[in-house]
């Protein structure tokens, strides 16, 4: 049902009032909300009304119809007044359209005139607010896409998929990706990237009463020209310093700088963890087919039906789905009650050598089956459509021809006095 017009009927006289209530009330897409006999009682219940149209007399005691008139015109503008007068002479109606009136109707009047001009002034009205509040209104921001990547213990492979799928959305450069690392012990990011941060998010904390965008560029590193990383604290003593509220306001303020902001997590449940999964658009949880790590997913998927997430907000996926000795796939599915989105193939050469050297997979060896497999979650998380996952035939967004064909050298950040990497920094060599 269309709501209806709100109408106040402003007049000194009383039968004059009733006739014009009496008319509006054969009417079904009107009422009055509100009558006054004065100009002062008519600015109070506009005031507090808003009604859509105000019916307004000029010859009232005390202030007159133009005088209120021009009161609600200015500070009310939402309240549009069709002024109403026995007075027919040019010298009034130009004095009521000065003061704000849209419209001047002479008595004695048609009912169907009055009608119309009610209709029609609440018409144009609405048309002129929704025109004032398009070009008023500031457009909304599009949020950058958090994608949280979590697991129930370390060892499952949280890590090596938040740093590939960085790197992965990070083949288009018109994509600006930040990876941050909310392990906050004993986050490996940096070491996954070959990366040596100069500062972390527990340096960020320190300045979170100042942080806008660029104070927050501040404490990002490069990886690649458009895929920066937050770095974990650089001591596990360091992570008391981070709080939920700084997780919540650090996501908040990357998403808008950011198309996708890969978040990898530490595997248990606080309030930092909630924090982040609250603010997540994605929630990738990472699990292997041993027994104890599907009873603990199990637990988890439970504790995110509780909190009411959407089944679109969560998807699980199988890594090292080839391993040998573990529970089948149909098993494991079944046990968890969910179909996994992705089987991650076990490669351990692939990706032991990536992280040792420091290079995702995706970037070293495009052409392995982990990485293909890496892709296709690339691609979905781009598109959110399944078919990416299940459907080879179909070409997907992030090719492995692209992959090739992007990714140009990198020189990740290194120690600019010391002049090695950070596998040097344990005897390791490239």
């Amino acid at each position: 049902m269309t709501e209806k017009i709100k109408i106040m009927v402003v007049d000194d006289n009383q039968a004059t009032r009733d006739n014009i209530k009496k008319l509006l009330s054969l009417e079904t897409d009107m009422e009055v909300s509100c009558e006054a006999a004065t100009g002062e009682e008519a600015i109070k219940k506009a005031m507090i009304m808003l009604p859509d149209i105000i019916l307004m007399d000029i010859n009232m005691p005390g202030m007159d119809g133009i005088a209120a008139t021009e009161i609600i015109s200015g500070g009310m503008p939402q309240c549009p007044v069709i002024v109403v007068s026995v007075q027919g002479e040019q010298e009034y109606l130009r004095k009521a359209m000065a003061a704000g009136a849209k419209e001047y109707l002479v008595k004695p009047f048609e009912g169907d005139e009055l009608l119309e001009c009610i209709r029609h002034i609440f018409v144009r009205e609405q048309k002129r607010r929704e025109r004032f509040t398009q070009q008023a209104a500031p457009p909304e921001p599009t949020l950058g896409k958090v994608v949280t990547i979590f697991s129930t213990k370390g060892g499952i492979g949280k890590t090596t998929i938040a740093t590939n799928l960085g790197a992965a959305l990070g083949f288009d450069e018109a994509n600006k990706i930040c990876i941050l690392d909310l392990d906050l012990q004993f986050g490996d990011v940096a070491l996954f990237l070959d990366i040596v941060p100069k500062v972390t998010i527990a340096d960020l904390v320190r300045d979170i009463d100042n942080m806008d965008s660029s104070v927050l560029n501040k404490y990002l590193i490069n990886y690649r020209e458009n895929v920066k990383v937050l770095a974990a604290p650089a001591r596990p003593e360091q992570a008391d310093e981070v709080t939920a509220t700084h997780v919540a306001a650090i996501i908040k303020q990357l998403q808008y700088s950011y198309d996708y902001i890969i978040v990898d997590t530490a595997p248990l449940f606080n309030d930092i963890t909630f924090s982040i999964l609250e603010a997540s658009n994605l929630i990738i949880v990472a699990t292997s087919q041993d027994l104890p790590t599907l009873k603990n997913v199990k637990l988890c998927l439970e504790i995110f039906e509780s909190l009411q997430y959407p089944p679109e907000k969560i998807k699980v996926i199988l890594n090292r789905a080839n391993s040998i000795g573990g529970m089948t796939i149909q098993d494991s599915e079944n046990l968890l009650q969910r179909k996994f989105l992705s089987f991650m193939p076990s490669d351990g050469k692939t990706v032991v050598t990536a992280v040792n050297q420091g290079v995702p997979f995706v970037i070293s060896n495009p052409d392995t089956p982990v990485a293909q497999t890496l892709l296709k979650l690339t691609n979905y998380v781009i598109s959110g459509d399944e078919e990416y996952i299940n459907s080879p035939a179909k070409r997907p967004v992030v090719t492995k021809k692209s992959a090739i064909a992007s990714v140009q050298p990198v020189e990740p950040e290194k120690s600019k006095k010391s002049g090695f990497s950070l596998k040097s920094l344990f005897g390791f060599s490239r």
